[in-house]
């Protein structure tokens, strides 16, 4: 088993996609790239940290390999908007790859170029950064597509993203 950390905007919707796909097993919500140790919610939302809501995937790469969980992380949200996924705003919604190895470095920078570039008219501005620390949000923010699906956020913003999700990785789908 791999991990892979990445940040695409809110944690809840790369968190409920993510589980959904083939081969990756556990799916945490979190924060990477700040200053703060173990960072709460609200500190991490009252600016100042420079954290990231991230998960956290493990992985099989006999099942589905790095390259192709970027594809999908690629697809599912904008990566040309810098600190911003929808009507969320600030930099722990920033389009992030914290990567683990020197070989996921080498993957994500190829597929920035040579995958993402060409799917965006405008420029890819996602960050790539050697993974230093992951810190699990709260109990309470950790498989919440799943234990929420009728609060109006997972109906409005997850549910098509799922949809979406089924309709362009469907080999990949659970």
């Amino acid at each position: 088993m791999e991990q892979a950390t990445l940040g695409g905007g809110c944690y809840w919707c790369l968190e409920a996609f993510y589980q959904r796909v083939t081969g990756v097993g556990e799916v945490v919500s979190g924060f990477s790239g700040g200053t703060v140790d173990n960072p709460t919610n609200e500190r991490v939302y009252q600016g100042g940290t420079g954290h990231a809501e991230v998960v956290q995937l493990t992985f099989d790469p006999s099942v589905i390999a790095y390259k192709e969980l970027l594809e999908i992380f690629f697809v599912m949200h904008d990566p040309t908007t810098l600190n911003r996924q929808g009507h969320d705003i600030g930099d722990e919604y920033r389009s992030v790859i914290f990567y683990h190895s020197e070989e996921q470095k080498a993957i994500a920078e190829d597929m920035i170029k040579s995958f993402a570039a060409p799917l965006y008219p405008d420029p890819v501005v996602t960050q790539l950064e050697p993974l230093t620390k992951f810190w699990p949000a709260g109990p309470d923010q950790q498989n919440f597509y799943n234990n929420n699906p009728g609060v109006g956020y997972c109906m409005v913003v997850i549910d098509p993203k799922i949809q979406k999700l089924r309709q362009q990785f469907a080999k990949y789908i659970v």
